[in-house]
């Protein structure tokens, strides 16, 4: 007996002791792992997202994200010690299981099935100094299935679509812009929130992380349930997605660059004679004058000595203006003796590195030109001051933020010591385009609220959605081997959760289709005139749709003549993406609303067809339209060009291999092959000819039509014929069904350039198309604006053309086809 009640008093004890081997916080627990040394906290912000934190044993961190701005919550996890070293704790939708031993976390779905599990970490900690500072270089490798894809990473200009099999260390570049976030087709994703310089790698052994500087192992994990929900929990740790003006989805015109104010307006003075749509132009650099006033934010350039009367006269054409700033200042310029003076200079070398103009750079005469320390809230204040001041004030619309990176040449170690605001430069690095951004955008959005912010930008990282910021593929090479990898690179930037991304619409560096048979310019050269015309198409089902180079002029009108193939195929396109402004901005509503996406891979809507999940040449737009871009040269032979590293497209004398007259019939029909994603049906945008999914097809092209498919139960709005996006009400739209599957789109309307939809401002117009009965019920109109159109026509048709015109006031009516 007494042996009994001893061994119960042993058991006792032991649970008793267990239960002291963790302890609950206020969104989770904390515990440590005494064989690795290892301090663990989980803190969960709902039930499907948690943070991982773990540090050396005994050592304190504070660490405060820069891309996470929700808090942890107390959300309803039961929490569970069920033996053998083991702290479960489960939500509705996941099950979070830590090995008390081994310290390993495992992650189970609702459904019981195994999504991710840490590996056992041996190489958690590696001591480093940084700057002087002891710290880590810290580490975490995870098991993940052979078989599942892996999305994400931020923009990479490898072509893959997976991003399994490499090793890729992730830093900010000129065309290529990181966060080290993936996303898997079992619904979950990971967020390894460390700004240094980051290695990932994903073989046979592992899918890990390891990052140059760390104080502590400081991991996201999120299950969405599928790509759409991984996304959602994105927005909902790093923010929001605010409504970009209804301006800038239409055409933006640029290049490198306008010389005078007078070239600038004379720009928008030819589309408008020519009815070319357009709704902004875009000023390039030295505005300003010579480099060592580079981003003077000043108008110092003899040639653009009125920019107040310029910008108005943008304006009174109806159109807009966006202008190149950039993260550093030349020394003769104010901002430069302001930051100087407080210490807010990096002492980097960063472009230009000459003070006069050519190629290769004159280092004889050092431009002087110096990063500016974003991290710090007193240099975003200075810049501000000076930008509102010389830019802002004179009405400007959008910026055009460049070397966000930022250029950082000839790397030494005591750059990245450097002490900044928030740490060494080292730590920092990859966040720099996150902070500078953030800084113009919280700044004007504090001065108004009646201009929405629209940042450009060559940078990004994860957190920069809420700015109001769309990213750019950077100064890619004009040649088809590097237009095909702008799909992947869109479509993983995409799935990173920053759904605004764009690229210079026939690719930056052109010089090399400047043939003396072709006069020296590529705007006659064939091989140039296909591949920009196949760009701009593929322009048309992006966020933003910009033209921009240096080189080659990239206005519509060099390219010939209405009635010309060439010029008609970019004025098509053009026209087409005026024509769907109605879908793309209610598609705009649904990414800010519904936290959506707007080039979505083809996994995120046919996950059960595995042949979608590793498609690199496709993606859809929204919920309703594939695309196929043409990707490769039908009508002239594509010629390898010299792949070039940054910077060395300035020098003009680059050549391709083709030296000889290039002929082109752009008149003759071509074809491709498409894949249809399956358990479902399509229709030809251009022909209605419907498909079933799940097959290959050969499908004819024109060179003004590239392969576009729409889903079955699609209901797709068509909107007028417009030079601006603003020339026309949309008060009497085309509503095109395609039948075959039940349906549903949401049409969505605002002021189109404030802030008035955070406050209700706004209006939805519901729609459903059943199948079954061939009816459309548009619903009742909710939420109201100033100006809003209290009544509208809408022509309902189907693909085989039955229609029929209803007046529409707002009240729910049912239109039967």
């Amino acid at each position: 007996m007494k042996r009994s009640i001893a061994i119960m008093a042993l058991c006792l004890l032991a649970s008793w002791t267990w239960a002291q081997e963790y302890q609950k916080t206020a969104s989770g627990i904390k515990t440590t792992i005494p064989g690795k040394q290892t301090d663990v906290e989980i803190q969960w912000f709902g039930p499907r997202t948690l943070r991982v934190l773990k540090t050396p044993q005994g050592k304190s961190v504070d660490k405060k994200s820069l891309s996470v701005i929700a808090r942890p919550g107390n959300p309803s996890i039961k929490i569970t010690t069920p033996g053998n070293g083991r702290i479960v704790m489960k939500s509705q939708s996941l099950t979070v299981t830590l090995n008390t031993q081994t310290g390993i976390i495992s992650y189970t779905g609702a459904n019981g099935g195994t999504l991710l599990s840490e590996q056992e970490n041996s190489k958690a900690f590696t001591p480093v100094s940084d700057a002087g500072r002891a710290t880590y270089a810290v580490y975490q490798g995870f098991t993940t299935d052979k078989e599942e894809g892996i999305y994400g990473l931020g923009q990479l200009q490898n072509g893959q679509m997976m991003q399994r099999d490499m090793t890729k260390h992730l830093v900010q570049g000129n065309v290529e812009d990181v966060s080290p976030f993936f996303q898997s087709t079992k619904g979950y994703g990971l967020f390894w929130d460390n700004y240094s310089g980051t290695t990932y790698t994903d073989n046979e052994q592992e899918t890990s992380f390891r990052s140059e500087v760390g104080d502590c192992i400081d991991y996201y994990f999120m299950y969405g349930g599928s790509a759409d929900g991984v996304i959602a929990e994105v927005r909902a740790l790093t923010g929001d997605v605010p409504m970009m003006p209804l301006w800038s989805y239409g055409f933006m015109q640029s290049k490198e660059r306008y010389k005078s104010q007078e070239e600038t307006v004379g720009v928008v003075k030819k589309y408008r004679e020519l009815g070319i749509p357009l709704d902004c132009i875009i000023q390039d650099w030295q505005y300003w004058g010579h480099n060592y006033l580079w981003n003077a934010m000043d108008f110092q350039n003899p040639a653009f000595s009125r920019p107040k009367e310029m910008i108005d006269e943008v304006h009174a054409m109806n159109a807009r203006m966006m202008i190149s700033i950039w993260s550093s200042f030349g020394p003769a310029t104010k901002p430069y003796r302001a930051l100087d003076k407080e210490g807010l200079l990096f002492d980097i070398e960063t472009w230009p590195q000459s003070g006069v103009e050519g190629w290769p750079p004159n280092l004889e005469y050092p431009s002087g030109v110096r990063v500016y320390d974003a991290y710090s809230p007193k240099a975003r204040d200075i810049y501000w001051e000076h930008l509102n001041k010389g830019i802002f004030q004179l009405g400007m619309d959008g910026w055009w933020m460049d070397s966000t990176e930022p250029d950082h040449f000839n790397h030494k170690e005591s750059d990245f010591d450097r002490q900044t605001f928030l740490g060494s430069y080292r730590s920092v690095r990859n966040a720099y385009p996150l902070i500078s951004v953030g800084g113009v955008s919280e700044h004007q959005r504090a001065l108004t609220q009646d201009k929405r912010v629209i940042i450009l930008t060559r940078s990004g990282f994860l957190g920069q959605q809420r700015y109001g910021s769309n990213v750019w593929s950077g100064d890619v090479q004009s040649s088809w081997d590097m237009f095909r990898k702008q799909i992947t690179a869109g479509l993983n930037f995409s799935l990173t959760g920053m759904p605004h991304w764009n690229t210079d619409l026939g690719g930056f560096f052109a010089g090399s289709y400047n043939k003396s048979w072709a006069d020296n310019s590529a705007t006659r050269n064939p091989m140039y005139q296909e591949l920009y015309v196949r760009w701009l198409q593929f322009g048309v089902f992006c966020p933003m749709m910009r033209s921009h180079g240096a080189d080659v002029p990239r206005e519509f009108y060099w390219y010939g003549k209405a009635g010309e193939p060439v010029y008609d195929a970019l004025v098509d396109a053009v026209k087409l993406r005026y024509t769907l402004l109605p879908y793309i901005y209610s598609t705009s509503w649904d990414v800010t609303h519904n936290r959506s996406t707007f080039m979505r891979a083809l996994f995120m809507d046919f996950l059960n067809d595995k042949q979608t999940w590793d498609i690199n040449n496709e993606y859809m737009f929204g919920k309703s339209f594939l695309v196929a871009p043409v990707l490769h040269a039908q009508y002239t032979p594509e010629v390898q060009q010299k792949s070039l590293k940054e910077n060395e497209g300035w020098n003009r004398d680059h050549k391709a291999t083709v030296d000889t007259p290039v002929l082109a019939d752009f008149t003759q029909p071509k074809s491709m092959e498409v894949y249809l994603p399956a358990d479902t049906r399509w229709y030809n945008f251009w022909t209605n000819e419907a498909v079933e999914g799940g097959q290959k097809l050969t499908v004819s092209t024109t060179f003004n039509r590239i392969p576009l498919f729409v889903r079955a139960g699609s209901i797709v709005p068509f909107g007028p014929d417009v030079q601006y996006t603003g020339e026309k009400k949309w008060d009497n739209l085309t509503l095109c069904i395609y039948p075959g599957e039940n349906g549903s789109f949401t049409l969505y309307e605002d002021e189109g350039d404030n802030y008035n939809y955070e406050k209700g401002a706004y209006t939805e117009i519901p729609m459903t198309w059943n199948n079954a009965s061939k009816t459309l019920t548009i619903g009742t109109r909710k939420g109201a604006y100033n100006g809003m159109l209290e009544q509208r026509r809408f022509t309902v048709k189907t693909i085989d053309g039955n229609s029929k015109t209803v007046t529409y006031t707002g009240k729910k009516i049912k239109v039967k086809l």
